[in-house]
């Protein structure tokens, strides 16, 4: 499995969720599988999709989705604090873990010692929970779409073998925000 294996089951898993995606290849792929107005495309800030996804959760009082990185989340841990405090919030935080910093030139992340299950767990996670091939995320996807409390899926993906990544983003960060927004504002009228 890898990290274009892991975001095309959950474009397949969604219908009109928002989805936050971190920064780098994660957009891009995201972008080339299905570009839809739901997707927010985190271009340029690391470590800050799960907290954009806590934001979009609260404020739209819809179920979002987060698929965040190891690296992203290894940044900024204290996302996981933050959600875990909201024992109702509605949202999926799906973790793309291959061990490396793939978008800016393969990098070991600092976190092949960590569990981000008990991380999220001790945080107040509602559940934690462990992938490692495709069937059982499409699984874990279809129980814990529509999650209650916040829920994060850790998958264990290859470091090699995703395809081309496709191109990049081309709108701007103002561009996005205003698309997504225009798409929260639509589905509350």
């Amino acid at each position: 499995m890898n990290k274009h294996d892991v975001i095309s089951a959950v474009i397949a898993a969604t219908t009109d969720e928002p989805i936050v995606f971190t920064t780098g290849f994660a957009c891009r792929i995201a972008q080339s599988v299905a570009d839809r107005p739901g997707h927010f495309y985190m271009t340029g800030s690391m470590g800050l999709a799960a907290d954009i996804g806590i934001g979009v959760a609260l404020s739209s009082d819809r179920w979002a989705v987060v698929v965040d990185g190891d690296g992203s989340l290894a940044m900024n841990p204290g996302c996981l604090l933050t959600a875990g405090s909201l024992p109702d919030l509605r949202l999926l935080h799906v973790v793309l873990d291959d061990q490396i910093y793939e978008s800016t030139g393969g990098q070991q992340v600092p976190s092949t010692h960590v569990d981000f299950c008990e991380l999220a767990r001790a945080a107040g996670y509602r559940s934690a929970h462990h992938v490692g091939d495709l069937p059982t995320l499409r699984r874990e996807l279809s129980r814990h779409l529509r999650c209650d409390g916040p829920t994060l899926v850790h998958c264990s993906i290859a470091a090699t073998g995703a395809p081309n990544p496709g191109p990049r983003i081309a709108l701007g960060l103002p561009q996005i925000a205003a698309r997504f927004a225009e798409y929260l504002q639509a589905a509350v009228d």
